[in-house]
């Protein structure tokens, strides 16, 4: 399998995070993809040879669709030859943008040829008739950037302001302190919150303070496991696995073993 990542165009820069591009030539191959909780939907193409199933809810995925916050783990599998597109987007976008309720998709997805005027399904149409991957991500930049002209007035900034400082202070930065600098009441702010980018901020804040510590124990920059406890935020030892076998199935050490093997 080959992977890479492109920087989005700057005309999308501001919500969309990076571009995944996955690839596999070989026909007789099996893929599987795992996916943690990271705090990011994001929108996905992919033109594969056998279709592409999310387990274990054994679903077969549309050609084109978004997908919401990632909470349990899950993985794409992929049989035979495929090219799998991602953009990654910062979550304050899917109800302005897509006209969905945020939560009703965590841990699911939205077909994108159900947009308004046919915008998913041309954009599938073409994607399909793209001749290679710079045509593909263009066709997807244009169908986004296409979306913030329209919807742009109703993207709720203070949630927006909200996520960049949660992702600034990499989970640590209290709920009351985040509402007080937006000069909102925390309950105003949590409801808000959830509205638009499907959990609660303090899970938000639980997912990013997650990915930092998965990120320090896949490149093994530490040297006892209460060093990634207490350097992403965590009460204690047991916190912190409680927390990371709730977004892996498996414990740091297990997850650890298997990672290196």
């Amino acid at each position: 399998m080959d992977f890479s990542t492109i920087q989005p165009d700057k005309s999308i820069a501001l919500f969309v995070k990076n571009i995944f591009v996955f690839k596999e030539q070989e026909s007789k191959q099996e893929t599987v993809l795992p996916f943690f909780a990271d705090g990011y939907p994001g929108l996905i193409f992919h033109e594969t040879e056998n279709g592409l199933t999310v387990q274990p809810h054994n679903k077969q995925m549309p050609l084109l669709f978004i997908y919401g916050q990632t909470i349990k783990p899950i993985e794409l599998v992929l049989n035979g030859s495929y090219e799998l597109i991602c953009f990654q987007l910062y979550p304050f976008v899917l109800k302005s943008f897509f006209n969905v309720s945020p939560i009703d998709i965590n841990d699911g997805c939205y077909n994108l040829e159900k947009l308004q005027d046919n915008k998913g399904i041309d954009a599938t149409q073409h994607l399909q008739l793209a001749n290679n991957l710079t045509q593909r991500v263009a066709v997807i930049t244009d169908l986004l950037f296409t979306l913030f002209q329209l919807k742009k007035g109703l993207i709720d900034d203070s949630v927006s302001k909200a996520i960049q400082l949660i992702l600034q202070h990499k989970g640590q930065l209290g709920i009351v302190s985040i509402a007080s600098q937006l000069h909102l009441t925390e309950r105003t702010f949590e409801r808000r919150f959830l509205k638009e980018v499907g959990i609660s901020p303090k899970q938000f804040s639980s997912i990013i303070q997650f990915q930092q510590s998965l990120e320090q124990l896949t490149v093994k920059d530490y040297t006892k496991l209460t060093d990634i406890v207490y350097a992403n935020g965590f009460a204690d030892q047991s916190h912190f696995i409680r927390v990371f076998k709730a977004f892996t199935g498996k414990t740091p050490r297990r997850f650890s073993s298997t990672w290196s093997s």
